[in-house]
């Protein structure tokens, strides 16, 4: 379907400028970052909250809870309210969630404050699509490519940030150190971002009960929701797993596995020039080289721990994250244009198919690493590589034969 808007929403042939693209880019990866602040602080946490040590892991699952069901709840959203308003709204709820949070002393309110930044966190994904609309379509490719590596750049970093600030200052320091963040960003985006009106004229129930339809309706959107379920899967897999990998084969502290994090967070330089090159019409291209790459990547990566070759390793996980990276920016863009009007449900059923995918593959990386090694965890990820070509292969010849 050709875009209605193809000179950007609001008839500018310029679209949004590099500021506004530059703080939503910030506020993205910063919204998505609060998820996983908590994730190498659970001991710490678990300990002064006198949480039982088996039911630690709930600190981190109650905020990925959240952040489903905000993906599919709170995203759908934005083809009903305006969208200025909803993300002000979301930004300074997590800001309190922070806040609260940090003061926490028992364990009930730290279990609600975490869900509600999870829930509110999805604001990031109200950001994505309403940047994609605002600039011509021609430039699509490369705003998303970049507000995508800012939200990439926000996952990788999370965990060695958490991990240094806590350090230094206290585990809650991290919680107050991001709210201040949600403020700066709150004003900025109050300042800076447009209202952006919705078209639709449904009501909430309506908007939820059509999300069915839109799914049957849409091949292109089921499709580009398996790939992605696959993909995060995979990178899901790889980043709960090499930690294991990193301590027991390489004799890693945890400061280094920090560190080598860092390094994997380079997968976001490719955004840009995934995004450039999608607007040049490689779209099917890229997402066949991610497909390919993610298996490649993977059997790399398990002969590099065989092999104690850190360094090679280390690209390995660039790569990966590249090859994610390179799928999700070609699956927005081609959604993002289907029907305006409907990109929050679009962007809702997108991403909460990607996140089934990622909370699999969260759980699937204990469990190969427990019943394999690296060499198992490995190879459950090439295949899902394959598994990605193979879907992409049937795809690609139910079009030449449709």
């Amino acid at each position: 379907m050709s875009d209605p808007h193809p000179t950007g929403a609001d008839g500018s042939t310029e679209g949004p400028s590099t500021a506004l693209i530059a703080t939503i880019g910030l506020a993205a990866g910063s919204l998505v970052a609060n998820i996983y602040y908590a994730q190498p602080l659970v001991r710490e946490i678990a300990g002064e909250l006198g949480i039982d040590p088996d039911l630690a892991g709930a600190l981190t699952s109650t905020t990925q809870i959240g952040y489903g069901i905000g993906l599919f709840f709170l995203v759908s959203l934005a083809d009903l309210v305006e969208n200025r308003r909803l993300v002000l709204v979301t930004l300074s709820i997590t800001l309190i969630g922070l806040i609260g949070m940090g003061l926490s002393t028992s364990v009930v309110p730290f279990f609600l404050f975490s869900f509600l930044i999870g829930v509110c966190s999805t604001g990031a994904q109200v950001l994505i699509p309403f940047i994609a609309h605002k600039v011509p379509v021609e430039k699509r490719g490369r705003v998303v490519g970049n507000v995508m590596a800012a939200v990439l750049t926000g996952i990788m970093l999370a965990r060695p940030v958490s991990l240094f600030v806590a350090g230094t200052f206290g585990w809650r320091a991290i919680f107050f150190l991001s709210a201040a963040l949600m403020a700066a960003i709150g004003l900025a985006l109050f300042r800076m971002m447009p209202k952006q009106a919705p078209e639709s004229r449904m009501r909430y129930h309506q908007v939820i009960a059509s999300m069915g339809t839109l799914l049957r309706e849409t091949p292109v959107l089921r499709w580009r929701s398996a790939y992605q379920a696959i993909i995060f899967c995979a990178f899901n897999l790889f980043w709960t797993a090499i930690p294991f990998a990193l301590s027991e084969r390489f004799a890693l502290s945890q400061h280094q596995i920090g560190l080598f994090a860092l390094a994997g967070a380079g997968g976001a330089l490719a955004a840009p020039i995934v995004g450039r090159l999608a607007d040049r019409g490689l779209g099917l291209v890229l997402s066949a080289t991610a497909m390919v790459g993610l298996a490649v990547f993977f059997a790399v990566s398990g002969y590099a721990v065989m092999a104690g070759a850190l360094v090679l390793l280390a690209m390995s996980a660039v790569l990966i994250d590249a090859a994610v990276q390179a799928n999700q920016i070609v699956s927005q863009r081609i959604i993002f244009a289907i029907a305006p009007e409907k990109r929050g449900r679009l962007n809702a059923i997108y991403m909460t198919s990607a996140f089934i995918g990622g909370a699999f593959g969260s759980t699937l990386g204990t469990l190969t690493y427990h019943w394999g090694g690296w060499t198992g965890t490995a190879s459950v990820g090439a295949g899902l590589g394959v598994l990605g070509v193979v879907l992409f292969a049937l795809e690609q010849a139910g079009r030449r034969t449709g």
